[in-house]
């Protein structure tokens, strides 16, 4: 039997290569002024600078919190906070639907469950209302993806989660320095992840840290995910106390984050007037909707945009629009079906329906159930919804007004 044809997924500028358009594209990034001095730095010191610790240090203090922990990606860094959490096999982590498989890896690897909140009806997020729903006696964790850089409306959730006694924590990996009522995502709940791989806003090679003002946390992610739970023992050396991880920040990752973190600043400041502008302008089109910016979003740190088409109104459907955008000189456009987790994670409805452990009762309390039923605003949202992920920090007002008028273009040409 001829085995199936399988591509790998690619990331980075590897996936990045083939994108052609008119308009910027994050790639090759833009780099801070003294990236080399500091790559020089780690290769004259030997491997011996402390650059991840400048890095941590200076990245605090941005941030305006106590503690910040390197780590080589947002996936450990959401991975090594759900470790330290320390839940039991089978407890229920409430996570927004829309989002990446890095957000529930750690879970998953941890033996909690997944479930996911619908969304808010025309947004990419969860709310209060939304998580509400899903709270059970098992529950002991709401995890929010800040969506694209759209900052879900925390306080309500807070106060929601503080009612029931549970941890909020925030996968703001494509969110940086977006603000919310003044106060940074990431900072708004007891810790939050971010990412700093290539392709994102503040981009290096890899990279990612978690932000904390809890000291005891701070620690324990230190301790289960750098030295992996382990510790030393007069005479005797390294005892691995519990199950821990080696997700350590490079140095010539740190190099290169540190350099970023010197310019993101003025970055997301061009890039929040650039989408609003971009969302300005494609709001003028006749059957084409941006995804919402909230109000209290002070700052608007987009990673990519998003727009959603009425199919009343047009003879393609969102597929095919996005084709069509590509084609025109958008590049990166189209429909991420992918994103709608549930769905794209088959193997979490094989084994709830097979009570693979932890779906086996015990230590589940009850029966799950995933795939797109499971979220269907979410699921109807993505149906119409087009996003291109090569919006960045380069966009100027002229790429804004062309990007508006190929949308208008191929909007007109499969109008009804």
């Amino acid at each position: 039997m001829a085995k199936a044809q399988s591509t790998r997924a690619k990331y980075g500028a590897e996936a990045w290569a083939h994108m052609k358009g008119e308009l910027p594209n994050p790639f090759p990034r833009t780099m801070g002024p003294n990236c080399m001095k500091y790559l020089q730095e780690v290769v004259d010191s030997g491997l011996t600078s402390d650059i991840i610790g400048r890095f941590e240090q200076r990245f605090a203090e941005e941030y305006g919190v106590k503690h910040c922990i390197a780590t080589p990606g947002c996936t450990p860094a959401l991975a090594v906070m759900a470790a330290a959490f320390d839940f039991d096999p089978g407890d229920e982590i409430i996570v927004s639907p829309i989002t990446d498989y890095g957000t529930i890896q750690g879970l998953l690897k941890e033996n909690y469950i997944p479930v996911f909140a619908d969304t808010e009806p025309g947004t990419v997020n969860v709310n209060a209302e939304t998580v509400e729903a899903c709270i059970t006696d098992r529950t002991r964790a709401i995890l929010l993806v800040h969506k694209t850089g759209i900052i879900c409306d925390m306080d309500p959730i807070n106060e929601l989660a503080e009612k029931h006694d549970l941890i909020v924590y925030e996968d703001a990996c494509q969110a940086v320095f977006g603000e919310y009522k003044g106060r940074f995502a990431g900072t708004l709940s007891k810790a939050g992840g971010f990412s700093f791989d290539a392709e994102k806003t503040m981009g290096s090679d890899v990279g990612g840290c978690v932000v904390t003002d809890d000291d005891e946390l701070a620690e324990r992610i230190r301790f289960i995910g750098q030295s992996r739970g382990a510790q030393t023992k007069p005479r005797y050396g390294r005892q691995h106390l519990i199950n821990g991880y080696a997700y350590r920040m490079p140095l010539c990752t740190a190099a290169i984050c540190l350099a970023q973190l010197e310019i993101i600043r003025d970055q997301v400041a061009r890039i929040d007037k650039m989408v609003r502008l971009l969302s300005n302008l494609i709001a003028e089109i006749p059957g084409i909707t941006p995804t919402p910016i909230p109000d209290y979003m002070n700052v608007y740190s987009a990673w990519m945009f998003g727009m959603s088409i009425d199919p009343q109104q047009f003879t393609c459907d969102a597929w095919d629009f996005g084709a069509q955008l590509v084609d025109a000189g958008i590049p990166g456009a189209g429909k991420a079906a992918y994103y709608l987790m549930n769905e794209a994670c088959p193997f979490l409805e094989h084994n709830a329906r097979d009570e693979v452990y932890p779906y086996s009762m015990p230590p589940a309390s009850r029966e799950h159930h995933y795939g797109a039923e499971a979220t269907p605003t979410a699921t109807a949202f993505l149906e119409n919804w087009i996003r291109w992920s090569t919006f960045c920090e380069k966009y100027q007002p002229e790429d804004c007004e062309l990007a508006a008028a190929l949308v208008s273009q191929v909007a007109e040409r499969n109008r009804r």
